[in-house]
């Protein structure tokens, strides 16, 4: 099988952990070759996700780079044998390679951070609301149509049966912005309040009081993986979205969002009776914006 000209987010991480593991252990690339009984540039296709690594040959490469069996070699290991397959290969000829590679990042997180300051997280619109999003850019119907049909499957994520732990921090600037209708953001916001129920989600607004942090004009999101070192970060940009693979910056973020969360409202809880209010929340925050607009 030749070459794929357009590696997945999966196959290039798979490649730079092999590659980082396999400077660490001081072995070069013919080294590694000589392990699988290939050549030195079928290597550098693995190291660069261009081809696959078969299971015997990534297990005695794990082994080789002194990667010992525990959360990294088992996740490297479930990496390679998935396919990458899932709801998504329906949309492959009508949305882009980075569309496709966060819908298997959010599919495969183990848990999710996210903070937003310009608008509601993707996965947490209402279709009104992202098709509002979508025509700020020039795009005809059609497309428009593909894309909230995609951020809609999206969604698929927070259902019971797969309820991937998601914690979103959205600044109070983004619930006031208008986009669409004023009849459009109440029905956002009321939807806010009803995901809020689900038990693996955790939203907190970060309001203006709170005054200025280094995180809070940033649009970032975590996506866990097995083990903190297969955690990513993807940072979103006008142009196009920028991955962070390497711990060093994953941990940083992960900070960032801690600061976040403590500086935020306290979590959204739907159930609670409004005498238990005792002071301001990210509840009563957003009851008040969605009855004021």
């Amino acid at each position: 099988m030749p070459p794929r000209s357009r590696p997945s987010e999966r196959h290039r991480r798979l490649g730079a952990e092999l590659r980082k593991l396999r400077l660490s252990a001081g072995l070069s690339g013919d080294r590694a070759a000589l392990l699988i009984g290939a050549d030195r540039g079928r290597v550098s296709n693995i190291e660069a996700g261009r081809v696959d690594v078969p299971r015997n040959g990534l297990h005695k490469l794990l082994r080789a780079y002194g990667c010992t069996e525990g959360p990294l070699f088992e996740g490297l290991m479930a990496m390679a044998q998935d396919r990458g397959k899932g709801w998504w290969d329906a949309y492959r000829e009508v949305m882009e390679q980075p569309a496709l590679d966060l819908a298997e990042l959010e599919w495969r997180a183990a848990h999710i951070r996210n903070h937003e300051p310009l608008v509601i997280p993707g996965v947490l619109q209402t279709a009104a609301y992202a098709r509002a999003v979508c025509k700020m850019f020039d795009e005809s119907d059609a497309a428009i149509d593909q894309y909230v049909r995609f951020r809609m499957a999206r969604q698929r994520i927070l259902d019971e049966q797969h309820g991937t732990p998601y914690h979103a921090v959205i600044q109070e600037g983004a619930l006031r912005t208008r986009v669409g209708s004023a009849e459009i953001m109440r029905r956002q916001l009321r939807r806010l309040i009803e995901l809020a129920r689900l038990p693996h989600l955790t939203l907190q607004i970060f309001p203006f009081e709170a005054g200025p942090y280094s995180g809070v004009s940033r649009s970032f999101s975590i996506y866990g993986g097995p083990t903190p070192a297969l955690d990513t970060v993807r940072l979103e940009q006008p142009v196009a979205s920028v991955v962070l693979r390497d711990e060093e910056h994953t941990s940083r973020y992960g900070k960032i969002f801690a600061k976040l969360t403590e500086l935020a409202l306290p979590p959204v809880d739907p159930e609670a009776r409004p005498e238990s209010h005792e002071g301001r929340d990210s509840l009563t925050l957003i009851q008040h914006l969605m009855y004021a607009s």
